[in-house]
């Protein structure tokens, strides 16, 4: 009897481990598709730069986007197993297989290690470039970030910036060997100047959360006042990047700059007159519509041509 509950007891727990639910849930589905868009759209201006068509690269453009799902997913679950004390404390995130002990933690460890590696192999089949970069994603998110800064300094949130604006880089490598070129440039600072507004915005609204798991995030430490001017300074800096596009695309130049404009008016408008949270997420929602209209225009522009 005891034999039996034990099988099924067993049985069980595999049908969990290979839940389409519980999967997704450790490789974070959600940065996956967010961090493939913008290496799509990186792919697609580097066609469009080098003038190559799409149709012709559709076995490079298959197995850079496998590629890069396999290393973002699997740099997501070492991040869950590593952070799932933190995870459980906080109501975002304590749903997590790895921190409500829906699966034993070593085995989203394992499933990381194993997606990273094939994601990196894939990249590889691609260029040595695109794996390189795919490798620089993979290690800023997972030991400069997760295991060394996000739980000592306010400048996390930086450090995770420079994994964030790796995605693109990937796209463009995976078509064109000129990695200092203007666009590549441009990708790569669009996306590290994005990141610290749109995260800001989150920890202000997890506020409580973040200092009961002890995160010292910039609002935590320093208060929100200063994250909101904080913000403001980033969004200034994103607004004089845009410019950084115009040699290549006046079209694109013009849409970053006015999208930013509007962020940064918003911020600066509800600066004092608005509610912390309502700010924050004025500010957040904004930002996913601000990087989804400049990659879905690259994209377009792209493919027009």
């Amino acid at each position: 009897m005891k034999n039996s509950e034990a099988i099924a007891k067993n049985s069980l727990s595999m049908k969990h481990y290979f839940s389409w639910k519980v999967i997704s849930a450790i490789i974070k589905t959600g940065i996956i598709q967010s961090n493939v868009m913008g290496m799509f759209a990186g792919l697609c201006l580097a066609l469009y730069v080098n003038d190559l068509s799409f149709v012709k690269q559709i076995p490079v453009v298959i197995l850079t986007l496998m590629g890069t799902s396999f290393v973002v997913g699997g740099s997501g679950a070492i991040n869950n197993f590593y952070d799932r004390d933190i995870d459980a404390i906080m109501k975002r995130t304590m749903d997590r297989p790895t921190a409500d002990g829906t699966i034993n933690p070593k085995f989203a460890l394992w499933l990381g290690i194993v997606l990273v590696a094939a994601g990196l192999g894939l990249l590889l089949t691609v260029s040595k470039m695109a794996a390189f970069m795919g490798f620089l994603g993979f290690f800023f998110y997972v030991f400069p970030y997760t295991m060394l800064t996000k739980r000592k300094t306010i400048y996390n949130t930086e450090v995770g910036s420079l994994s964030g604006a790796m995605p693109p880089l990937i796209g463009w490598v995976a078509i064109s060997s000129d990695i200092l070129h203007p666009i590549a440039i441009g990708l790569f600072v669009l996306m590290f100047l994005w990141q610290p507004p749109h995260f800001y915005a989150i920890a202000i609204r997890r506020l409580e959360e973040y200092k009961a798991a002890g995160v010292p995030m910039l609002p935590v430490v320093k208060g929100i006042h200063r994250t909101k001017v904080q913000t403001i300074a980033y969004l200034v800096i994103l607004l004089l990047a845009s410019f950084l596009f115009w040699p290549f695309s006046k079209v694109i130049a013009f849409t970053m700059f006015g999208l930013t404009l509007i962020w940064m008016l918003l911020g600066i408008f509800g600066f004092r007159k608005m509610e912390h949270t309502k700010w924050a997420t004025l500010m957040f929602v904004f930002s996913l519509n601000h990087l989804t209209i400049l990659f879905v225009l690259m994209i377009v522009m792209s493919f027009i041509k």
